[in-house]
């Protein structure tokens, strides 16, 4: 996409009109572009990406700090965890369609770069960097909350999150007690495609069920249900 096609988009998408537009450019910038491109002036991502780490990982704890106050640190970390990764970020950069405004050599476009989750994870934090520069906190927090943060609603991060874990650490707080999973059924859905129901019992009691395309997707259902079965109590 070209760069001015690329600033209508964060205009139109997100209400983003950067004033120093150098540092987009900057933030959009892989070194390769640079070696080919001697005579323009600028820097690569890099300091951005730098800045856009230490931002995300800020914005991020203050957000679950302030979203879930009933939670415990050891969930708040895990959350924080699934979020700030290399596949988070790099699905983000997609959906904002950062991928699309990146300046790469001819080298790095032919090779698939574009779509490289680990260039893509630099470069949603340069931007990120870039628009904390340009226009402060407040604008970062605005752009996660349309991207990022909207995602928590959607079940986005549940797989990266150990919920059977965590279950058996709640469940098991107050001493030990026989946690148990089992597959209830197995459907043939369309074409190739399973679905598995399995229940998590807990001392030969049946606490919640749940379903997925695998045995281990359907257990982890089961306990992710059955830990908010027992957080709502």
């Amino acid at each position: 996409m070209p760069q001015d096609s690329f600033k209508q988009h964060l205009l139109s998408e997100f209400n983003i009109q950067f004033q120093n537009e150098e540092l987009l450019r900057e933030a959009l910038t892989q070194r390769n572009y640079l070696n080919e491109h001697p005579d323009e002036p600028g820097r690569d991502y890099q300091r951005l990406e730098f800045l856009g780490d230490s931002v995300m990982q800020v914005s991020v704890a203050e957000y679950l700090f302030k979203r879930y106050p009933s939670w415990h640190e050891g969930q708040l970390t895990e959350m924080r965890i699934a979020m700030v990764q290399t596949r988070s970020f790099a699905h983000f950069s997609r959906v904002a369609h950062l991928n699309e405004g990146i300046r790469l050599g001819k080298g790095e476009e032919m090779s698939g770069a574009r779509d490289r989750d680990s260039l893509l994870e630099d470069i949603w934090e340069a931007f990120i960097g870039a628009l904390y520069l340009d226009k402060g906190p407040e604008a970062v927090r605005t752009f996660l909350d349309q991207t990022l943060f909207a995602a928590i609603d959607t079940d986005f991060f549940d797989r990266f999150i150990d919920f059977k874990s965590r279950l058996q650490e709640k469940l098991q707080k107050n001493g030990a007690v026989d946690i148990a999973y089992r597959t209830e059924s197995e459907k043939q859905m369309a074409g190739n495609e399973q679905l598995f129901e399995a229940s998590v019992s807990v001392d030969n009691r049946e606490l919640t069920r749940g379903t997925g395309k695998s045995i281990k997707d359907a257990e982890k259902a089961a306990a992710r249900a059955a830990l908010k079965l027992l957080e709502e109590k």
